[in-house]
């Protein structure tokens, strides 16, 4: 069975294609739930406005869908709570220049 780590890890591998850093360290991932083979994640995107926010969350399902024993993967858009620059990695905000 696949670990919540190796999700967090594939995840680690999608970027929103407007900012420089994976979806995990902007703080954009709030959930990961594993039941046997089926993955579900629960992320937000920076704004929700976002134009690319379909294009990351398939980006995201397809990476899940990747993992060994993985055979369904849901990536659910959300927007509560809202995404601000605080839930950012430390890596992420000096990645951005952010203090």
């Amino acid at each position: 069975m696949v670990s919540k780590e190796q999700v967090y890890e594939a995840l680690q591998t999608c970027y929103d294609p407007e900012i420089p850093v994976n979806i995990v360290d902007l703080g954009l991932v709030y959930d990961v739930e594993v039941n046997e083979d089926k993955v579900a994640v629960k992320m937000t995107l920076t704004a929700p406005g976002c134009g690319m926010g379909g294009m990351i969350a398939s980006q995201a399902q397809q990476k899940i869908l990747t993992l060994p024993d993985v055979k369904e993967a849901s990536v659910d858009l959300v927007w509560e709570p809202p995404w601000d620059p605080s839930m950012m990695s430390a890596e992420a905000k000096q990645k951005l220049g952010i203090g």
